[in-house]
């Protein structure tokens, strides 16, 4: 896979992972993105925003099949892929992932943006496509969420 004249950078497949929580369907993801940048390539790359583009059809393209009424069949019969290195231990990881997918799609889409990939709330809202305000509301629902799903013995 290649983009910008060069490999896709670990980054953006991690991106794809985080969003979704599974490194099959980040790959898929990844995969629609860049068929979408090669087709789009001319005008994209002369706005310059190659890196904003397939973050925002990673996003879109998970919040479209979190939308459909069916869902992918999960294989069985693999063992999860190993990291060379984890950010931080795996359980923690681990339990991390469990409680990002219990928020919903847009949810996800905007805690990821902010707090993952460290984008703006208005680079967030153009990648999405909604206004400012919704990332934000989407984005404190979801982080109230996941506290209250990492910190269950927390007071509010």
């Amino acid at each position: 896979m290649h983009a910008r004249g060069g490999p896709v950078r670990k980054a953006e497949r991690e991106a794809a992972y985080v969003i979704c929580g599974d490194w099959d369907r980040a790959d898929d993801l990844l995969q629609q993105a860049l068929v979408k940048l090669y087709v789009a390539w001319p005008r994209v790359r002369r706005d310059g925003r190659e890196e904003a583009y397939v973050r925002q059809i990673l996003l879109r393209a998970h919040i479209d099949e979190h939308r459909r009424p069916w869902r992918r069949e999960q294989a069985t019969d693999r063992l999860p892929e190993r990291a060379a290195r984890e950010p931080f231990p795996v359980e923690e990881r681990t339990v991390l992932m469990q409680a990002l997918e219990q928020l919903s799609a847009m949810q996800r889409a905007c805690v990821v943006s902010r707090h993952w990939l460290g984008l703006s709330v208005a680079e967030t809202a153009t990648d999405l496509g909604i206004p400012e305000g919704t990332v934000k509301s989407h984005t404190s629902r979801g982080l109230a969420a996941l506290q209250g799903m990492l910190e269950p013995d927390r007071r509010a």
